[in-house]
């Protein structure tokens, strides 16, 4: 593994050295850097709990957002990445908002319920919106596919 990682995390520039190469993105941000909206479920990158939003340059020069399972996403893969947490979405500055549209959704339609997952949902929303994907309800549930409430 590289001996630094240079990537931005919720629009912070990060340089993490000689991390072991097995750290996942999930314990990193826990543990170092005590962003605990992202949970762990099931550790396998099958629940959705942990999701969190990597933007990177596609090959046509734009950038694309992508939903990513932070518990099974080693940290030596950020190089270069831009890394956003539930923590980072909601706007900044005097008389913004206090919540993301994305939030502000699930508030106002009641979507939730424990809350455990509640952050999951929102990244893969807030992925989509970042890519201006429209959100009709037939693409909401394929949005969502990768999230998983065991509430319901």
């Amino acid at each position: 593994m590289r001996e630094t990682i240079t990537f931005v995390l919720n629009n912070r520039i990060e340089q993490v050295s000689n991390l072991p190469g097995d750290t996942t993105l999930l314990n990193w941000l826990r543990q170092r850097r005590r962003l605990t909206g992202s949970k762990e479920g099931c550790g396998e990158g099958d629940c959705g709990a942990c999701t969190v939003v990597v933007a990177r340059r596609e090959a046509g020069g734009e950038m694309r957002w992508h939903p990513v399972n932070a518990c099974i996403q080693f940290m030596g893969m950020l190089e270069g990445a831009s890394v956003t947490t539930i923590e980072g979405i909601a706007p900044q500055g005097d008389g913004a908002p206090d919540l993301h549209p994305c939030q502000q959704v699930m508030v106002d339609h009641h979507g939730s319920q424990c809350g455990f997952c509640t952050p999951g949902f929102v990244m893969s929303l807030f992925a989509a919106w970042c890519n201006g994907d429209g959100l009709a309800a037939d693409e909401i549930d394929t949005t969502l596919a990768g999230n998983l409430c065991r509430c319901t």
